[in-house]
């Protein structure tokens, strides 16, 4: 009697505690200990998305309205909510394979799943909407704050209603942006900031009358560079298109050379040499770029145009890896006996950084450009105009609800 009164009674315990993690909670075992942590608390299983099935041109984009639902996995993640989507040519890269093999491993760094585990892949680095749900260690945010992200390239992208990311990632949106204004900003921003930050050693209280020197100043990247380095008083000089000189110009550009006219490297090397140099064109500027530079001095030349990537598409992980490493330490070798520091840039995705950015953009010393909107139905065509290139600001998805403050 005894015995089948304490089956009862577990039995009761076990449907109550199922219950319960069902809503919001789930156990995590670690050792002897177990612990509860939030887990997404939004009676949903599906939302629409962008997705691709396979990697290829622009065909492979599928429109879906049951794409997995994100949930938070960890105590510091939250749920955004998006309200507008920024589009870049990384987007159009990924969607061809870029980068495959070191965003699988990125994503699975057990070699667990097999092969084409990513799909249904959804596109999107940058992102502006509102936090829906926090993990029990998020302190910093709280549901419906207003946010802005850069999406790291090896998880789901904001081409989706909904997009989970680590706290660490978001930043508190621009009060004098809309979303989709903010959406314009947070990837190429990050980009720059690890560029001329992280990796070139500047700042704002450092950056005052430096001779700074972009190559490529009409993209993305180039634009807010110049932005943020006539915030901080350096003098820019920049290289770019007849067509696009009135529109750098307006950005603050102190000097600008005209590719189109010829070779740039003549003009560039009549001028007082500089302080850093910041790379988004590649090929065959490494040639002559760095000579352009102050010799010992500590000036950095920070190309963003790098085959660590392509390397390991092309050679797999470790040989790929072995292969950029050589190629990385040659380079830097070479130009340090000459007095000059050689260095590689890569998109470092940074809450704080965006903070930082945030307090420029309500100063008023940093605009969003943004080229064009499209709405969430016409995702392909907006792909594609990126694919064009060309363009003086961003391409942004806005979506039916909220996109336009």
């Amino acid at each position: 009697m005894m015995r089948s009164v304490r089956q009862l009674a577990l039995s009761r315990w076990l449907c109550h505690l199922s219950r319960s993690l069902s809503v919001n909670t789930s156990l995590s075992w670690h050792g002897s200990q177990t612990r509860l942590f939030s887990t997404t608390k939004i009676g949903m299983n599906v939302m629409p998305a962008w997705v691709i099935d396979k990697y290829g041109s622009n065909d492979v984009l599928r429109l879906t309205k049951n794409a997995s639902f994100p949930v938070i996995n960890y105590p510091n993640e939250v749920i955004v909510k998006v309200f507008a989507a920024g589009l870049n040519p990384l987007d159009v890269s990924m969607r061809g394979g870029y980068g495959a093999a070191t965003l699988s491993m990125k994503r699975d760094p057990l070699n667990i799943k097999q092969s084409g585990s990513e799909f249904p892949l959804i596109l999107g680095r940058d992102v502006s909407g509102v936090i829906m749900e926090c993990g029990l260690d998020v302190k910093h945010f709280r549901e419906r704050d207003e946010v802005w992200a850069a999406i790291p390239p090896w998880k789901q992208g904001s081409l989706a209603e909904f997009v989970v990311l680590s706290a660490n990632e978001v930043s508190h949106k621009p009060k004098s942006l809309s979303h989709t204004e903010a959406a314009a900003i947070p990837y190429v921003a990050t980009t720059a900031w690890s560029a001329l930050v992280n990796t070139g050693g500047l700042s704002k209280d450092n950056c005052a009358k430096k001779r700074i020197l972009i190559l490529g100043g009409s993209g993305g990247v180039g634009t807010f560079a110049i932005q943020m380095l006539k915030a901080w008083r350096a003098h820019v000089t920049v290289t770019c298109s007849q067509n696009a000189e009135w529109f750098v110009r307006g950005l603050g550009a102190d000097y600008v050379v005209d590719y189109t006219t010829g070779p740039v490297e003549e003009p560039l090397s009549a001028l007082e040499k500089f302080d850093l140099i910041l790379d988004n064109v590649g090929g065959d500027t490494e040639r002559w770029a760095l000579n352009l530079l102050k010799p010992w001095s500590g000036a950095k030349y920070v190309t963003l145009v790098t085959p660590f990537l392509q390397n390991t598409d092309r050679l797999g992980i470790a040989d790929g890896m072995m292969q950029t490493a050589a190629t990385m330490a040659t380079k830097a070798l070479k130009h340090l006996v000459k007095g000059v520091h050689y260095r590689w840039g890569f998109f470092t995705p940074s809450g704080p950084a965006l903070d930082e950015i945030r307090e420029m953009v309500d100063a008023g010393q940093i605009q969003a450009v943004v080229e064009e909107t499209f709405n969430f139905s016409q995702v392909p065509q907006a792909i594609e105009k990126v694919e064009k290139g060309h363009a003086r600001g961003k391409t942004v998805v806005q979506f039916s609800k909220g996109g336009d403050d």
